[in-house]
């Protein structure tokens, strides 16, 4: 049966049996860097046909159904269209400014893949402070956001862009204390510690009460930094046209757009690592037949199932929940969950003492 574990290692082992080390550290970069690439693009068409083939499906539509079988070609027609497109930019822009903030998105994403587990032996740094480089490089996405709104010299860009910055310092709050919730139980920084302290039973499970409110916590952070409805306030059609992103066009746009549907796939692969043991299979006990079958699955596949999960849990959020207010989304992340937060953490501590979570 296919499998990802063990290929890393085997390529790496290769490259510097053949090559100085120095020559061998540059190719193995460059690998990556273009598996990364190659990985933005295959998932930004696949979610991208995702989200219109759930939103049909809960608004009881057909959805894309003319461009390929089922119409799963129609996100390709929309990426060549982009890339036909001519990029504008306001003739009173800070220009240099406006054409990097796309970039700096992007790369914040690409940076975020670093840590993440995506099979067993899969990872390209299992860095020892895995949560910390995380929060860390994902506080640098709204630093390209309020660019891209600053720099377009257009208000509503910029209204756009203070409201996704208030938004994103307010719930990374929540999203913080989520995660040291299972950072306390696991007693580590590291992903891969994280994953195989799971391997008796996932974190949702055995964390107790503690573990399912911080991935509620969690959930809801999250759809709010990532800019998603219900908290889509940054991109408010209705008041702000495409908020942040107004003036912009062609790749630049589709950069804009390609990332926010990374980050969605980044924050539940993030999500299904602390919460649902990463690649780990599901274990139960002492079943020892059920829990032989589950290892016969790849790690790989088990790690894309729950983080396609969760992606369709977020997605669902968007087409069922109104848009809130300003006022209520700032209310909801200060007054009810951070409050809840710091209460869970305290929780979460005492059971730790207690040893009560294995």
């Amino acid at each position: 049966m296919f499998s990802l574990e063990g290929i890393t290692t085997n390529v790496q082992d290769w490259l510097f049996m053949k090559f100085n080390p120095t020559i061998a550290l540059a190719m193995e970069c460059v690998i990556v860097i273009l598996l990364s690439i190659s990985l933005f693009a295959i998932l930004g068409l696949v979610l991208v046909l995702m989200e219109r083939k759930v939103a049909a499906h809960i608004q009881i539509r057909l959805g894309p159904n003319r461009v390929g079988p089922g119409g799963m070609f129609q996100t390709v027609a929309d990426t060549l269209k982009l890339i036909m497109k001519e990029g504008l930019v306001p003739e009173l822009a800070d220009k240099f400014l406006f054409n990097l903030a796309p970039f700096v998105v992007m790369m914040v994403g690409m940076l975020l893949l670093a840590p993440i587990a995506f099979a067993k032996n899969f990872q390209i740094w299992d860095i020892n402070i895995g949560v910390l480089y995380i929060s860390a490089v994902s506080s640098l996405s709204v630093i390209g956001i309020l660019m891209a709104g600053w720099a377009s010299n257009n208000k509503y860009s910029l209204l756009g862009a203070m409201r996704s910055g208030a938004q994103i310092v307010s719930y990374e709050l929540s999203a913080g204390f989520a995660v040291l919730t299972i950072v306390v139980l696991t007693g580590s920084l590291q992903l891969s510690e994280i994953v195989k302290a799971q391997e008796n039973g996932w974190w949702i499970f055995k964390g107790h009460i503690p573990a399912l409110i911080a991935f509620v916590l969690y959930i809801i952070a999250v759809t709010a930094e990532t800019n998603r409805a219900p908290f889509d306030l940054a991109e408010a059609e209705s008041e702000l046209t495409a908020g942040f992103h107004t003036e912009y066009s062609g790749m630049r746009f589709a950069l804009f757009f390609l990332a926010e549907y990374i980050n969605i796939f980044i924050v539940c692969a993030i999500g299904a690592t602390l919460f649902f043991g990463g690649w780990m299979p599901l274990h139960i006990g002492n079943w020892e037949a059920f829990n032989h079958i589950m290892d016969y699955i790849p790690s790989s596949v088990w790690f894309m199932g729950k983080t396609f999960a969760l992606i369709f849990l977020i997605m669902w959020f968007r087409w069922t929940f109104p848009r809130l207010r300003v006022d209520q989304l700032l209310n909801l992340e200060w007054k009810y969950l951070l409050p809840i937060s710091l209460f869970n953490l305290l929780l979460v501590a005492v059971i730790a003492i207690l040893g009560w979570h294995f």
